[in-house]
């Protein structure tokens, strides 16, 4: 109530402020093995980095609340972590932490994502970049998030030998992560089966980012990655 306007005018005014808050932004980054593969700007990893580097560098200018936190093994090691961080002063220090990281290991992405959220981290938006490649699905990790009133967006990287594989005859496929052989033999049929099941897959996943209402971007890293920050995640209404 504005007591001056009151006693000048004899009428009551009411005063309505409008508080702005900063928004928290977490960045999930898959730090496995499977996200060790491919060459140079290809690599799958340094792409990740360079998609959580354009992410986190505009959360920054924007004055919102920055974290990363690493996916890796059963959870997040509390050491592989950033932030809270906010202004864009950050920024080179943002840069410099993506720098230094490495992927390694296995990753239960539903398992981590639970780990991290127990931690309660402020509800924001959350960023999970990954290939997606686990053992478990994703979506139950990530409503961890959304039922404390997060939003959420999944980027889901891949390389192009992962989306076309260019293999071909006998072959002894080794999984980076565990370790496990498996001996394929690999013709037209079995590459064209490979691109349905990949297909099947990859919908389904879409599937479940839009049942909890997540947005979502499948990533190629042939690709430019600037090009895909400006164009393909703007799209998917995960920049402005």
């Amino acid at each position: 109530l504005d007591w001056k306007a009151y006693g000048r005018l004899d009428r009551a005014f009411l005063k309505l402020f409008e508080e702005e808050e900063d928004l928290a932004v977490h960045i999930l980054l898959d730090a496995s093995g499977s996200m060790d593969w491919g060459e140079g700007d290809q690599h799958k990893f340094n792409y990740a980095l360079r998609i959580a580097g354009a992410l986190g560098a505009i959360a920054l200018a924007e004055g919102d609340q920055l974290s990363v936190r690493l996916l890796r093994g059963q959870g997040a090691d509390p050491l592989e972590s950033l932030g809270p961080l906010r202004g864009s002063g950050n920024t080179l220090r943002l840069l410099r932490y993506l720098e230094g990281l490495r992927p390694a290991g296995e990753t239960d992405l539903s398992a981590a994502l639970r780990r991290v959220a127990a931690d309660r981290p402020r509800p924001g938006l959350v960023f999970l970049i990954s290939d997606l490649l686990s053992p478990s699905h994703f979506a139950d990790g990530l409503a961890a998030f959304l039922r404390r009133g997060s939003e959420a967006a999944v980027i889901q990287v891949l390389a192009p030998d992962e989306l076309d594989p260019p293999l071909a005859g006998d072959l002894r496929l080794l999984d980076v992560e565990t370790g496990a052989f498996q001996e394929v033999s690999l013709d037209s049929g079995a590459r064209r089966l490979y691109r349905q099941r990949l297909e099947a897959w990859q919908a389904e996943l879409q599937a479940s980012a839009v049942k909890y209402r997540a947005r979502w971007a499948t990533l190629s890293t042939a690709e430019p990655w600037d090009q895909v920050v400006q164009a393909s995640l703007w799209k998917a209404g995960m920049v402005t």
